[in-house]
């Protein structure tokens, strides 16, 4: 294996090793005390990007297939507010209302996949239009304000219990899944074919269609599991939540080792973008600094993961 494969596998292990240590040292002679670098932390950091953790495995789906989804973060606001309805104004019991708003989710990416393949429109324009109409219709189930149902049984996926809460057991069981179908079965052969070269794979039989849709309905249902993640955290249905979730999940599968041209990406890698984040989020947050900060160094590490991004494909190339 070449230096160049070795980085490509180990780089965001080592990306989330030199964050995570340079945040437990600024924290360090920020406050005085090591509050960042502990196993109590470790354990909450988990549970926060288990949000983004679920978001990102339909992303990676999505740009191994070669496309883009730019709904997701309005899809789990879409998926939190259902759940909260169906809990508070239907009546239905916790599992009923989370299967519910996890098959809402499914449904708009499954919606996004057909108009994509239908329309032939890149996926680009079609999941920014849906970042719009998900996001309008989640203002007007919840009537432009919060929906809060109470207590239910969805309320404790990502509290602490034992050593991990159960959210990340649910991430984890996700994720051993979507490895073994990207690695073992023809649909995950399918994938990196049309990433990798569309008019090649329709050569070859591939039907690029029908494995466009059902890969945009996978990412679909993961973001309805995000929406019930962010349901559990927040234990309310928020239509305004989830703001620029997307561009985490995307940036987490860059960061990752994925290419936003499509045919390359990993589970663990996305996985291990996504703690990069949650851990950046987290750093920011406990060295105190404000808001618009914590984004703009988000929004520079999402940059860097494209620039770096186009030097590995050109680098390939």
């Amino acid at each position: 294996m070449s230096g160049r494969e070795w980085l490509n596998r180990l780089g965001p292990l080592l990306a989330l090793a030199v964050v995570f240590l340079a945040f437990t040292l600024a924290v360090w002679i920020h406050t005085g005390r090591n509050s960042y670098g502990t196993l109590a932390n470790a354990q909450t950091m988990l549970a926060q990007s288990a949000t983004v953790g679920i978001a990102a495995l339909g992303m990676t789906l999505i740009i191994i297939a070669g496309g883009i989804d730019l709904s997701a973060g309005s899809a789990v606001a879409l998926t939190s507010c259902v759940i909260a309805a169906l809990l508070k104004h239907a009546g239905w019991p916790a599992l009923p209302a989370a299967l519910g708003g996890v098959a809402a989710g499914a449904f708009c990416g499954l919606l996004n996949g057909v108009l994509i393949t239908g329309l032939r429109v890149v996926p680009f324009i079609v999941t920014l239009s849906m970042f719009l109409i998900l996001r309008g219709a989640a203002k007007g189930i919840a009537d432009n304000k919060t929906i809060n149902p109470g207590e239910s049984g969805l309320n404790t996926l990502l509290d602490q219990t034992g050593l991990l809460p159960t959210g990340v057991w649910i991430l984890a069981g996700f994720a051993l899944a979507v490895a073994l179908l990207l690695r073992y079965t023809r649909f995950g052969r399918h994938l990196f074919a049309i990433g990798s070269n569309e008019p090649a794979a329709r050569l070859c039989g591939v039907p690029i269609a029908r494995t466009k849709i059902l890969v945009y309905a996978a990412g679909g249902f993961f973001s309805g599991m995000a929406g019930l993640f962010q349901y559990s955290r927040l234990t309310i249905g928020d239509p305004t939540t989830a703001q620029s979730l997307e561009l985490d999940a995307i940036a987490a599968v860059v960061i990752g080792g994925g290419s936003l041209s499509g045919g390359v990406g990993s589970v663990a890698g996305s996985l291990v973008g996504a703690l990069v984040m949650t851990t950046i989020r987290s750093g920011c947050s406990q060295m105190g600094w404000e808001t618009y900060v914590t984004e703009i160094v988000a929004g520079a590490i999402i940059l860097a993961a494209v620039a770096l991004d186009r030097l590995r494909h050109r680098g390939g190339s």
